[in-house]
């Protein structure tokens, strides 16, 4: 089980060094508001005990001082001005409160656009390889709930910090006025205190990893739903992904409740014993004294405001024990999200003016499961190059080492003569011009989606448009404002795949790669994309993975790949 050091260090490395100065700065504020919630407290017993009876400005030794040093004249002036005085203090006290509390929630929930931001930051930094290996849900979970969860945990923890304070103080006061009911009053408060840990506190914490669990599965299932719709309309299962659905909801909704309910027990539980203990301590003086408790209505007020004051401390001490519980999971998920190395890539630069040489290229996803062994490839500037063969032989894998997005383990890539490494690796992958078989098209404009994360030139979205022979068409709409739906749902395949090519075209890229681009689509269609292809791609190195031969009928060099290895290499 994970130490309470252990989590606090994951959370340490989680903030920046500005963060941590500005925690030391609330922990000594916190202080300071502290000694304000304890002077509070004191000064109601010697306001009631003076408001009852006057004469005690004569015989009390610090009241008649302050009564001297002010010059007042009359017993109930002195009264009065206490009464304005503890208003006033009370009013800045409250008005303290509040820009403390400010600055905690600034803090705290100002952590979540730090983190959501850290996370995306870390996710678009991750090597191709690590990220294929994890779930879309996920990412977007650890995103929007996760880094929320967190910040509730931060939180919850400098909440936990600030009324410990208080608690301190508080009790050292009453300890000052009566230790007998004090201890009498923390051995009650700690024993009802750990019973609550002990149990309900356990229930929660159970509670927060059905709910990291319920929420993973209710993420999984709307993505898989709404990334496949036409599939499941068609497949009329509705009933099932409902059910599935109700399932992760309703166990989501049910850990909510029971979070919510059990969070208020502790409140609830404590507020009774703290008016039995009231009740407790007259009945002790009236016990102890034999008569009426008036000669003691200042030592009962300023326990009665004392634990009025104190509940309170408690019960948020206990509440945001079992916030940090509840949403532990939460900080274990983004502490290891963060743990992923990003790409330490430079950007010096790389030409191309010659040839790409591979040299005993090997590669591997998993130890003892060869994907490519002992490739040696030599590509011209401005050759036509078709990579074939069967589904698993490791083709796309291979395209893949060459464009930069995987590491060979073994073997080399090299550049006229220069080797490809993590210097001038983000220089390569400029150079290409990527065609996948499956083309991901966001909500947005036509040309939005050209420009994908670059500068809108309009000028330059309508030359590659009318380039990938879509242009005409787009005319007939909204021209390149167009919106193209998500996925592109409001387009077809070829048109897609068009949109496609003008995206590749649109940074002027060197080298352009087709993996399987036109395999989802007809033998028409493809015919005359490919010929638009090779029109636009006549000067530029072209890269193709394909299984249909029409495909690559123009390519110079034809390299056969079975098991990894080279069958055929015809040129």
């Amino acid at each position: 089980m994970e130490t309470k050091a252990e989590l606090i260090n994951k959370l340490r490395s989680l903030l920046t060094r500005r963060d941590k100065q500005f925690l030391l700065f609330l922990l000594i504020f916190s202080i300071f508001i502290s000694v304000m919630e304890t002077a509070g407290v004191s000064v109601i017993m010697p306001f009631i005990s003076v408001a009852s009876n006057f004469s005690l400005i004569d015989s009390n030794k610090y009241f008649n001082f302050l009564y001297s040093l002010f010059g007042f004249r009359e017993h109930i002036d002195f009264v009065i001005v206490f009464g304005i005085f503890l208003i006033i203090f009370y009013s800045v006290r409250s008005a303290i409160n509040l820009f403390y509390f400010y600055l905690l929630s600034r803090f705290s929930k100002g952590r979540y656009h730090l983190l959501a931001y850290r996370l995306f930051e870390n996710y678009i930094g991750m090597s191709y390889h690590s990220f294929i290996q994890k779930n879309s849900a996920d990412i977007n979970k650890a995103i929007i709930n996760e880094a929320q969860n967190l910040t509730n945990i931060i939180s919850a923890i400098l909440f936990m910090m600030s009324e410990i304070f208080v608690v301190m103080f508080i009790y050292s006061m009453m300890l000052y006025i009566n230790w007998k009911i004090t201890i009498l009053l923390t051995i009650i408060l700690i024993f009802n205190s750990l019973l609550l840990i002990l149990t309900i506190s356990k229930k929660i914490k159970r509670a927060g990893v059905k709910r990291e669990e319920h929420q993973k599965k209710f993420y999984e299932i709307i993505n898989t739903t709404l990334g496949n719709f036409k599939i499941m309309k068609l497949r009329s299962n509705t009933d099932e992904i409902l059910k599935k659905f109700i399932e992760s909801s309703s166990g989501f909704a049910k850990v909510n409740i029971l979070n919510e309910t059990l969070v208020q027990f502790p409140r609830l539980f404590l507020e009774a014993v703290g008016f039995s203990i009231v009740t407790f301590v007259v009945v002790y003086l009236v016990f102890k004294y034999q008569r009426d408790v008036s000669s003691a209505l200042g030592l009962i007020s300023m326990f009665v405001l004392g634990l009025y004051r104190l509940m309170p401390s408690v019960n948020r001490i206990l509440s945001s024990y079992n916030q940090i519980l509840y949403n532990k999971r939460s900080l274990d998920i983004v502490h290891n999200d963060l743990m992923y190395r990003s790409e330490e890539l430079k950007d010096k630069e790389i030409e191309f003016n010659d040839k790409i040489e591979l040299r005993d290229i090997s590669f591997e996803y998993n130890k003892d499961r060869i994907v490519l062994k002992n490739i040696n490839i030599t590509i011209k500037k401005g050759e036509k190059i078709a990579f074939v063969g069967e589904s698993g032989s490791g083709k796309t894998t291979l395209v893949d080492i060459i464009i930069g997005l995987y590491k060979p383990q073994t073997g080399f890539i090299a550049v006229d003569g220069k080797k490809l490494n993590q210097d001038n690796i983000k220089s390569w992958r400029r150079k290409i011009g990527y065609i996948p078989q499956s083309v991901y098209l966001f909500d947005g404009t036509v040309a939005q989606n050209v420009v994908f994360d670059g500068v809108e030139d309009r000028e330059k979205v309508i030359d590659v448009l009318k380039k990938a022979n879509i242009y005409k068409f787009l005319q007939t709409q909204e021209g390149i404002d167009t919106v193209v739906g998500e996925n592109g749902i409001k387009l077809s395949g070829g048109q897609k795949q068009r949109i496609a090519i003008a995206r590749a075209l649109y940074h002027d890229p060197e080298i352009l790669v087709l993996d399987e681009a036109t395999s989802a689509l007809d033998n028409e269609t493809e015919s005359n994309i490919m010929d638009e292809i090779y029109t636009l791609a006549e000067s530029k190195t072209m890269i193709i993975v394909a299984h249909r031969l029409s495909t690559i009928s123009r390519c110079e060099k034809k390299i056969e790949l079975s098991n990894g290895v080279i069958r055929e290499n015809q040129n």
